[in-house]
């Protein structure tokens, strides 16, 4: 072992400036300034606005009680049987009471139809709807909103369950802020002891995606909401039709409700426990399948939101764009030029430039672990797995970013989103005839 770490600080000794500036600036440039810097600097003004703003969301939760409007919660799954008692459970114990639940299932083969039938008997549930064709998730999806009654929707996934406040804490942002179209919860991971890939689901939701997502919010450039738990106004759903069938419909839709100039907001304090990947296997194809989206809506479908001269431009959506295409997508393909280049050019360079990039996103791992604490109800949770956080830069900086690169590859030049077998074939071909 001591052997090991005399090497590796020898390796570390042997980068200079020069070297270091000229092969990874992109660190310093951009990556420590984007996911660092700025996030640090935003959490620590929205912590103390949300302090010094106390009183107006206490009296937002006060509109909300007193208008009491039904809340429909919507929920749209395929072979979720052994899920349900969970997620009907925490929705049963919910503070706020006034909802209405439609379960939808999406022509299942697993038992889904017996369990969600006898919840409807039972009334556990308001209405159990079933499609005895597979349509795919947008399409159950839909078919549950012709039949809501609510105010507002909540849409969930039925692998999830609801922290006891869960649905006022997302409803409340409707009352506190004007012109709202859209709000999403906060995601917890809920499985994180399952195996190693969950633990490190367990990190990335909250090192990551939970921190990126309050810093995007309150920088008016969030852009996805996402399927897991996420709140609606009724009205706005039917502004734009609903979901659009086909994989990625969580950004697709929020992108549609972005363009009709409404406002996008996280919830930072409304919790859902979401049940994750188990293996390495099934998380790779889960993530292949997001990543292809930021191809298709991004670039494809609504690129329009990169033209400055159309009559709808909106600055704060070609941001929002900007953002994640050039900080996922181009810089990954970035990494990806790079890597070649060294092992091209100088492959035993290799040896001294991989400590180093570890060692960089190691700190900043740890510092983004801090910054978590900070927002976190249950801290027991994440200190208890700091013990994972050196493996953190691994999962993300290689596993993830090989795993995004693939999928870009594949969506660029063979489409692949609609071969995907998470959608149904026939959904797909039409989405792509429709451009969807």
């Amino acid at each position: 072992m001591n052997e090991f770490w005399d090497s590796y600080f020898t390796h570390l000794q042997k980068m200079d400036i020069r070297t270091i500036m000229e092969w990874g600036w992109y660190i310093f440039v951009l990556d420590l300034p984007r996911f660092l810097i700025l996030e640090a600097v935003v959490m620590y003004w929205s912590l103390h606005r949300r302090f010094i703003t106390k009183k107006k969301w206490d009296d937002a939760r006060n509109q909300l009680f007193a208008e009491n409007p039904l809340v429909t919660l919507l929920v749209p799954g395929h072979n979720e049987g052994k899920h349900l008692y969970k997620m009907v459970h925490s929705i049963q114990k919910q503070t706020y009471k006034n909802i209405e639940i439609i379960v939808v299932d999406d022509g299942s083969t697993d038992d889904t139809p017996i369990i969600g039938k006898s919840f409807e008997n039972k009334g556990y549930i308001t209405k159990f709807l079933r499609g005895e064709v597979r349509g795919g998730k947008a399409s159950a999806a839909n078919l549950g909103l012709r039949y809501s009654k609510g105010k507002y929707v909540v849409h969930i996934d039925a692998d999830s369950s609801l922290e006891l406040d869960a649905v006022e804490k997302v409803l409340i942002p409707f009352y506190r802020y004007e012109n709202v179209g859209a709000v999403g919860g906060n995601l917890i991971v809920r499985n994180a002891d399952d195996s190693l890939t969950t633990t490190m689901q367990f990190l990335e939701y909250t090192l990551t995606i939970g921190l990126s997502r309050v810093v995007l919010s309150k920088l008016g450039i969030y852009k996805i909401v996402s399927g897991a738990f996420g709140a609606f106004p009724m009205e706005v759903l039917n502004r734009v039709g609903g979901w659009d069938v086909g994989p990625g419909l969580d950004g697709d839709i929020c992108v549609k409700i972005r363009k009709i100039n409404y406002k996008i907001l996280f919830e930072e304090n409304a919790i859902c426990q979401t049940h994750v990947p188990v293996t390495w296997k099934v998380l790779t194809k889960q993530r292949l399948r997001w990543s292809r989206s930021i191809i298709r809506f991004r670039v494809r479908k609504h690129a329009d939101v990169w033209n400055v001269f159309d009559r709808n431009f909106n600055i704060l959506n070609f941001w929002a764009f900007l953002d994640n295409v050039f900080f996922v997508l181009i810089l990954d393909l970035t990494w990806v030029f790079y890597m070649f280049k060294i092992l091209v050019e100088n492959p035993t360079f290799l040896i001294y430039w991989f400590p180093f990039k570890y060692t960089i996103y190691f700190v900043l791992a740890v510092l983004q672990f801090i910054i978590a604490l900070k927002i976190v109800r249950d801290r027991k949770s994440i200190i208890k797995r700091m013990i994972y956080v050196p493996l953190f830069p691994i999962y993300m900086g290689y596993y993830m970013r090989i795993v995004r690169t693939i999928s870009y590859i594949d969506e660029l030049f063979f489409f692949d989103s609609y071969k995907d077998v998470w959608n149904p074939q026939k959904t797909s071909k039409k989405a792509r005839e429709h451009g969807a």
